[in-house]
């Protein structure tokens, strides 16, 4: 039985993590929106065949923010059904998955914002760690599901 104490807790956890999916959403679908505006215009900083590593970058912090925002918003319906109270640690689990769900994207977003002869910059090294982050989560959750 789940008393009053886990019951608001994870009510926060669901409205934070729908909090982040949705606000996720709406960035990472306007950022695809003005990735196309910039191909369609022919920006030379993003079109030009010597910044075809920021284009990448940059497309893919768009595709992988966009779908992360969605693995938030399943983890929210998830903990309001339950899931929650089978997690060992939820606090741990839903801060492992948003520092994963902002550290890819970034990752992506800014090794394309400075980057060195068709190599992205450093601060792509934030992908492996949000990734690692993402999988501890995600291991997490599958065992107690």
């Amino acid at each position: 039985m789940i008393d009053d104490d886990d019951d608001g807790a994870s009510a926060a956890l669901a409205r934070r993590h729908h909090r982040f999916g949705w606000w996720a959403l709406l960035v990472f679908m306007t950022a695809g929106l003005v990735l196309e505006s910039l191909q369609g215009f022919r920006a030379g900083f993003y079109v030009d065949v010597d910044v075809d590593t920021r284009r990448t970058m940059f497309r893919l912090a768009h595709a992988h923010g966009a779908l992360l925002a969605l693995v938030n918003l399943g983890f929210a319906a998830g903990v309001r059904t339950g899931l929650v109270s089978a997690l060992a640690n939820p606090r741990r689990t839903s801060g492992l998955m948003l520092a994963g769900s902002a550290g890819v994207p970034a990752g992506f977003f800014l090794g394309g914002v400075w980057f060195f002869d068709g190599d992205p910059g450093l601060a792509i090294l934030l992908v492996p760690v949000g990734a690692t982050a993402l999988i501890a989560a995600l291991v997490d959750v599958v065992r107690r599901a």
